[in-house]
């Protein structure tokens, strides 16, 4: 039957809206599309709201004579291979929180006691989320924002995770800068972190930081020795600036005391030289012209990786994603080579069950693994968005989270096992030199690495690691970015026409310009705030459990469930849709609320807090990302009409696909929607 324009005075009776269920077939072609009527001839609540035709993210929209509007659509990019989209997620997913904070958390936590929280987290909130974010990118065929097209009034969950992503993709690109300054420096010898003496050290600097506690008989002997004064505070602070001493730490009163004023080399250089270090983030200081360069070749690496789409992703991945393994088993057979690598090992993984009993420690496992899940970003969507439709995204989640967690858990061996070697050479205990985040990265292992033979040459494998290990989380993650712009985009327009390269090239530039206020002297105040706040634990957990809640109880747990029936060809394990309805978005809320109950003022190092306006910077942030939610359903709810029930019905009501139509039942989905508003009502064909 030939859909035909129908002649209908305002007051008769409406027309059924399908989104995927009243069909059309066209005249001469066979083909099947679902038909919408143009918003403003109905209720007046389309998905943006006011007159015109809803937009289009698959293609144009053109007029027939036989009275629809056909929507020509452009086939969606797919992965050449499905492994091109395992390497993706796990460059994306793998990357420097596995090498630098899991391990420290696993050693702060009770060592292998964290592990019972951190698994258990994983089954009832991580797994739950990275599939569903994952199923409903290859169940809508749309990015981070479009595809939240399956609960439109919500699409602001979209709109919060490109917030969050375009966050991330400004500031993390940084520690791969520091990472590629680090490496350049890495071909040198001796290493300019190992030795003082350089420009950027102070008369303090000193080389041998190794403790003297362990060696109680030399110390005793000097201080009852009877040409020796005796070692007091006072005479030992009135030495001269440049203290010539064999250690930094002195035995008194029985215990170790940093000798004031020392200043170990690799700290200088990290501070001094690379981040040249203000008074404060409201002194920025000049530019380092060194890291601007760094900056611009960092995101020229990045923009080629990316500006092709998955074609050119999905090969860039196998070397970035594979090559960090690579080099983890090599600094593992390396560093259980090196003396008091064992005992590294054992203060890793030895049992404290008391730990169970503490709070912190689950509330530890649950924010890393939301933060190293990259849940709520919008790229994971993205990048099921690229799958076949019958792929099989339930088996692939629990690959990738398998990958994910196997990988933090091998890489704290690397990580303890050349801590322990370098408490050894100091002669102190391991918890004085475990760090996480950029302490492990730009502190801890770099001084480890002065102590081994061959140091250029370990220092530079490890440097490159870490600039492989970010460097697909950040190029992956602008995908993320880019796709769900290019899926908003409104066809037929000026911004619709722009190619690819040009929508990369401009959010590349973006990012680069807010970046330059992180190479400036006062940049790493800038960082903090942006990692704080805008990618915390408490914006990816708000992120998380709306996603849960609009799929679970608005969209239909069961319903989503049947929908990756039909994807992958049976039903996935119920305790899916139980985490989604119940335990995962309980599990959110209960790390949340700790978040914010024990929230404490941002400081750098311990020593400068951050002003006021700071912290109220530091907010806006976040509540940039956590406001769109709201904001967006009360704006959609506001300029829709009818009664409250009916708007509510209508902004519920999902926009499909044409390639939903393979599947779902013409009778299905069916809406009414209010008597029409105009004497000529046209039918257009969407596939959206």
């Amino acid at each position: 039957m030939s859909p035909e324009v129908e002649e209908k005075s305002q007051g008769d009776i409406s027309l059924p809206q399908l989104e995927a269920g009243t069909l059309s077939e066209e005249e001469g072609s066979g083909s099947i599309r679902p038909l919408v009527p143009v918003p403003g001839a109905g209720s007046g609540c389309g998905d943006g709201g006011g007159a015109g035709p809803p937009q289009n993210q698959d293609g144009a929209v053109a007029s027939h004579g036989n009275g629809t509007v056909a929507v020509p659509v452009v086939e969606r990019e797919t992965w050449t291979r499905q492994m091109d989209f395992i390497m993706s997620c796990v460059g994306f997913a793998v990357g420097l929180g596995n090498v630098w904070r899991f391990p420290y958390l696993c050693y702060k936590n009770g060592g292998g006691v964290f592990l019972i929280p951190y698994l258990l987290i994983v089954f009832i909130g991580g797994i739950p989320v990275f599939f569903l974010e994952i199923a409903l990118g290859q169940f809508m065929k749309q990015g981070g924002v479009s595809a939240w097209n399956i609960a439109p009034l919500f699409k602001g969950l979209g709109l919060a995770s490109m917030v969050i992503v375009f966050f991330c993709n400004t500031y993390y690109i940084m520690i791969l800068v520091w990472g590629l300054y680090f490496l350049f420096h890495s071909f040198t010898n001796p290493l300019p972190w190992a030795t003082c003496g350089h420009p950027w050290n102070t008369p303090n600097c000193t080389q041998d930081f190794r403790r003297t506690c362990h060696n109680r008989s030399a110390v005793q002997a000097a201080m009852t020795s009877p040409a020796a004064a005796p070692v007091t505070p006072s005479n030992l602070l009135s030495s001269t600036p440049q203290l010539n001493l064999s250690s930094a730490h002195l035995l008194l009163n029985g215990t170790c005391m940093e000798a004031e004023g020392m200043r170990s080399p690799v700290i200088e250089f990290w501070e001094r030289k690379v981040l040249r270090l203000s008074g404060g983030l409201h002194e920025p200081g000049e530019i380092s012209y060194e890291m601007v360069l760094c900056l611009i070749a960092t995101w020229i690496i990045v923009y080629f990786c990316m500006w092709k789409g998955v074609k050119s992703t999905g090969k860039v991945v196998y070397f970035t994603a594979l090559f960090p393994y690579l080099v983890l088993v090599v600094l593992l057979a390396h560093g259980v080579t090196l003396p008091g690598a064992l005992d590294g090992i054992v203060y890793y993984l030895k049992p404290d069950w008391s730990k169970l009993g503490e709070a912190q420690v689950w509330i530890d496992a649950g924010t890393q693994i939301f933060f190293s899940y990259a849940i709520g970003l919008g790229a994971l969507t993205a990048l099921g968005s690229y799958n076949r439709f019958h792929n099989n995204c339930y088996q692939d989640a629990f690959v990738l989270a398998l990958i994910n967690s196997g990988t933090s858990f091998f890489a704290g061996f690397v990580v303890f096992s050349v801590l322990g070697f370098m408490a050894a050479e100091q002669g102190v205990d391991i918890s004085k030199v475990a760090e996480s985040g950029p302490g492990l990265a730009f502190i801890a292992y770099p001084k480890a690495v002065t102590l081994m033979p061959l140091a250029p040459l370990w220092a530079a494998l490890f440097f490159f690691m870490l600039l492989i290990l970010g460097l697909d989380s950040q190029f992956v993650g602008v995908e993320g970015l880019i796709t769900g712009i290019m899926d908003m985009l409104p066809p037929k327009s000026v911004l619709g026409s722009l190619r690819r390269e040009v929508v990369a090239a401009i959010c590349c530039i973006i990012c680069f310009l807010i970046d330059m206020s992180m190479v400036t002297e006062g940049g790493m105040y800038v960082f903090q705030l942006f990692d704080y706040y805008s990618a915390s634990g408490i914006t990816l957990l708000w992120q998380a459990f709306w996603e849960c809640v609009v799929i679970a109880w608005v969209y239909g747990a069961d319903r989503f469930m049947d929908d990756v029936a039909r994807m992958i060809g049976y039903q996935p394990l119920p305790y899916m849709k139980w985490c989604w309805s119940y335990i995962t978005p309980f599990v959110c809320v209960g790390v949340f609320l700790f978040h914010v109950v024990n929230y404490k003022p941002l400081t750098y190092n311990t020593v400068y807090t951050y002003p006021l306006w700071g912290e109220a910077l530091g907010w806006a942030l976040a509540l940039s990302s956590m406001l769109c939610i709201p904001v967006t359903v009360l704006y959609k709810l506001l300029r829709c009409k009818g009664s409250l029930r009916e708007r509510w019905q209508h902004l519920t009501t999902p926009v499909w696909g044409r390639h939903h139509l393979e599947y779902l039942a013409p009778e299905s989905e069916a809406k009414l929607l209010p008597p029409a508003g105009t004497k000529n009502t046209l039918l257009f064909e969407s596939v959206i």
